[in-house]
């Protein structure tokens, strides 16, 4: 018998959703690090309280979803169809209204056509990521300049850079996070941080890691302004910065791509970074 079930708190969804999610780590790296940031912090993201929903069939977890307002609702991988349709139906239940949804492809496909006969609305897809995952980072050598870390003095370059990535990085609607937000989320995670390439005392690139996964951490966001682009500083520092996560207490490390940036899915690959699987954003308007 399927049935849905909420969890009250992060502590509590893990205990219930972990082992089911750890099958399948790198998948689901985005829930793994809401939950760390929850429970590091359970206003992290607001004080709403989240929801964290499970779905059991005759006591095995198949599917799990995330979210935190007013946030998308993030979805676990399902091969149960019927699981879906409890998650969409619980999810109109508790919250009425959602800008969106993120998950596997299918998966969200899948949501977003049984949210919208509920919420009589219809679903836009806004972003197509790929999910990717290293165990191992080759920095690329010989690009001049040094990987440094994040200082107090940075606070209104960072502001400016991850203002220009989001602009940049998602499509109208694709996102409601801000760049202060990114920022102090990185910082104030205990896992997390930022740190710059620097070539010549001048920053040009930037990038950020934290949300840690049971062996793991995201990577991201990675940003480097137009004019020092094509000179490698990205993938060294990427690489460089991945390579001593790795080294340190890191098992993977994980980051998405937009499908539609060639670049940067070509700039990960070459460093060490592997693709797992598709996610897809839909918007509901």
């Amino acid at each position: 018998m399927i049935r849905v079930r909420r969890s009250p708190d992060a502590a509590s969804f893990l205990a219930d959703a972990g082992s089911f999610l750890g099958e399948r780590e790198a998948e689901h790296n985005l829930l793994f690090g809401i939950c760390a940031s929850l429970l590091h912090d359970p206003s992290s993201f607001g004080s709403d309280a989240a929801y964290l929903a499970l779905v059991e069939d005759d006591g095995r977890v198949v599917a799990a979803a995330v979210r935190t307002p007013p946030h998308n609702v993030v979805l676990s991988v399902t091969d149960d169809i019927l699981a879906i349709d409890q998650l969409a139906q619980d999810a109109h239940e508790a919250l009425g209204t959602l800008p969106g949804v993120v998950g596997p492809s299918d998966v969200a496909a899948a949501f977003a056509r049984a949210w919208c006969d509920l919420a009589g609305c219809a679903a836009t897809l806004r972003m197509a990521n790929r999910i990717y995952r290293a165990s191992r980072a080759t920095p690329p050598s010989r690009v001049p300049g040094a990987l440094r870390a994040y200082r107090d003095d940075d606070h209104a370059i960072a502001i400016r850079w991850l203002d220009a990535f989001v602009r940049e990085a998602f499509p109208d609607d694709a996102t409601d996070a801000s760049a202060d937000d990114i920022l102090q989320r990185r910082l104030a995670d205990p896992d997390g941080d930022v740190r710059f390439w620097e070539v010549d005392g001048r920053v040009v690139s930037l990038a950020s890691f934290g949300q840690r996964t049971p062996n793991g951490i995201r990577v991201g966001p990675v940003y480097t302004p137009p004019e020092f682009r094509g000179n490698g500083y990205a993938s060294a520092l990427v690489g460089l910065m991945t390579a001593e996560l790795l080294d340190g207490a890191h098992r993977y490390c994980f980051l998405f791509t937009d499908l539609a940036n060639p670049t940067a899915n070509g700039i990960y690959q070459r460093i060490g970074y592997e693709a797992v699987s598709d996610v897809q954003h839909y918007a509901f308007v």
